[in-house]
């Protein structure tokens, strides 16, 4: 709650973003110097690039942006950084965060969480792998036939581009992206 309480009157992306989200870190016992960087590159086209607030590699996706701007632009926004990323690098999870809110997303189930920073303390357990637990995706039992569904008409993508010639690395890549 020591988190909530320092960074309750912040509202500015550009001066506070970067000590907001060391603190985040340190909410985790993470030193975030270890683990993640501020304002990766990423090419986004042969004449421009975007820079990714903070990103850890392979784990999580970081966005964030004043109070008042909409975390909806930003998540569209962070999910074209991770559709540029190298393989290796994609992110399990997407967070944005205009200080006031946090919107988390786990990318690999199409989970989605929404609560105010205030309230970090109650949701901790969503940031269980950034603390070295590893969960796994329980899916409400009313999503299980349409993810079976869903399954079937990726697989079934997936054989059609293989018989038009698309196949192996290339292939794989195009349907984790197509995912996103």
């Amino acid at each position: 709650m020591s988190f909530a309480r320092k960074w309750r009157n912040t509202s500015r992306e550009v001066s506070d973003s970067q000590s907001f989200l060391n603190d985040f870190f340190n909410v985790f016992g993470i030193d975030r110097k270890r683990v993640a960087t501020f304002e990766t590159k990423v090419p986004m086209g042969r004449h421009r690039n975007g820079y990714i607030d903070l990103l850890w590699r392979g784990v999580i996706l970081i966005e964030m942006k004043s109070i008042g701007k909409s975390l909806d632009k930003a998540f569209g926004q962070a999910r074209d950084y991770a559709f540029h990323l190298e393989d290796e690098e994609l992110p399990e999870y997407i967070m944005v965060c205009d200080f006031l809110n946090i919107r988390l997303y786990r990318l690999f189930t199409g989970q989605q969480w929404e609560f105010k920073t205030a309230h970090l303390h109650k949701n901790v357990k969503l940031f269980s792998d950034l603390a070295g637990y590893k969960t796994f995706a329980q899916l409400p039992t009313d999503d299980k036939e349409v993810d079976i569904k869903a399954a079937e008409k990726m697989a079934k993508l997936h054989d059609i581009l293989k018989s038009h010639g698309y196949e192996g690395h290339q292939l794989e890549v195009y349907l984790v992206r197509l995912l996103f």
